[in-house]
């Protein structure tokens, strides 16, 4: 490979309904006046990241169909998940979000200069599965000068997704909150930033293994959700804290509902009396994730005081203005190694992430598997 190009990780879908992840040779870029050009060194795979590499494909078909100079990793989409796809057939898309590296050239501008031999953070919204990157100066985070690419690689989504969890509790009113999903990095994430800042939080987890992790960070209230008491469990929860506000990675199956019921039961309990039309406590479900694909089920047994929406950060950010963001990345950054720490399963190259093997253990976003690239190892 000529030493003026690096290699980037692509996701294809051809018309035929097959998927095929690839490294392509692409020029590394001269930085501009004020940009940057980083040397990607740490990338997390995340679960919005499985949506544009992975997408919809059928993981129980992937297989090795390159060389192994060029490995190429294959999978098939089944037919009725190709109409969601028309936009992108044929489109060689890069992925990752987010990730770390080390400035290594800067244009003229002082800001872009002063960066060179930093190690920064960085999420862009694709293309960080690459060995290098050029961006605005101003649109990547220096890291404290003890930080690590791989201890900044997830500086952006896990944690200002979390810190945002809380600020949509204190804007719109609410005292408390529920997360599912809640022994992710992100959902041990949000147990220490709670627990700094006095918000009650309840977890919801799906394993006893799940429940015993965060009790012993410190979280208080923590619910396995396949416990056969868990609705009663996750009221009693609930009353404790007051949370009418509720984050949920799951979205498919019927635990939003089930939330919302419990924050009925609850605001009933306190009520003490009957109302054929429920409570007039609202209710807010926010599903920010898809870990169930699947349709998301209302049992409308929790009034009429309530309301479901999207959450995504993105929009939240631009709602919440540059200058509470910044402020929000300045937490980030002084807290790096303490309240925003993540941990990952392994550490693998471009070409390992190409690997059926691999693949089938980071496509399942398991709790405590979550994976990271270093588009560096093992590559020249």
């Amino acid at each position: 490979m000529p030493r003026n190009h690096g290699l980037e990780l692509r996701s294809l879908v051809r018309p035929d309904g097959t998927l095929e992840l690839s490294l392509v040779e692409v020029p590394i870029p001269e930085p501009g006046p004020d940009e940057v050009l980083v040397r990607v060194e740490a990338s997390p795979i995340n679960p919005s990241d499985l949506g544009v590499l992975i997408g919809p494909a059928d993981v129980s078909t992937l297989r090795a169909v390159g060389t192994v100079a060029r490995p190429v990793l294959s999978a098939a989409i089944p037919p009725q998940a190709m109409k969601t796809l028309a936009a992108r057939l044929d489109w060689s898309m890069p992925v990752g979000n987010e990730g770390a590296g080390i400035v290594v050239k800067a244009g003229v501008s002082p800001v872009a200069r002063t960066l060179v031999g930093r190690t920064v953070a960085m999420a862009p919204r694709g293309g960080m599965y690459a060995q290098y990157r050029c961006l605005r100066a101003t649109d990547v985070l220096p890291l404290p000068a003890d930080a690590t690419p791989a201890d900044g690689a997830s500086s952006f989504i896990n944690p200002l997704t979390a810190l945002g969890m809380v600020e949509t509790l204190r804007s719109e009113g609410h005292k408390a909150l529920v997360h599912t999903a809640a022994a992710s990095n992100l959902g041990q994430m949000l147990v220490r930033i709670c627990k700094a800042d006095g918000v009650p939080l309840v977890n919801i987890v799906r394993t006893a293994a799940q429940e015993k992790l965060l009790r012993d960070q410190g979280a208080e209230w923590v619910v396995d959700s396949t416990d056969l008491g868990f609705g009663g469990k996750l009221a009693d929860a609930v009353a404790a804290t007051g949370a009418t506000l509720a984050f949920d990675a799951i979205g498919g199956g019927r635990l939003g509902s089930q939330i919302l019921s419990a924050m009925e039961a609850a605001a009933s309990r306190a009520r003490g009396t009957y109302n054929y039309y429920g409570s007039d406590v609202h209710k807010q479900l926010y599903i920010y994730g898809r870990l169930d694909t699947g349709p998301t089920e209302l049992v409308r047994d929790f009034g009429f005081a309530w309301a479901v929406g999207g959450w995504l950060l993105t929009p939240f950010l631009k709602k919440i203005g540059p200058e509470a963001v910044g402020r929000l990345r300045q937490r980030v950054s002084d807290e790096l190694k303490t309240t925003f720490a993540s941990r990952y399963a392994a550490e693998i190259g471009l070409a390992e992430a190409l690997d059926p093997k691999v693949a089938a253990v980071y496509v399942q976003r398991a709790t405590g598997a979550k994976y990271l690239i270093n588009p560096q190892k093992g590559l020249s």
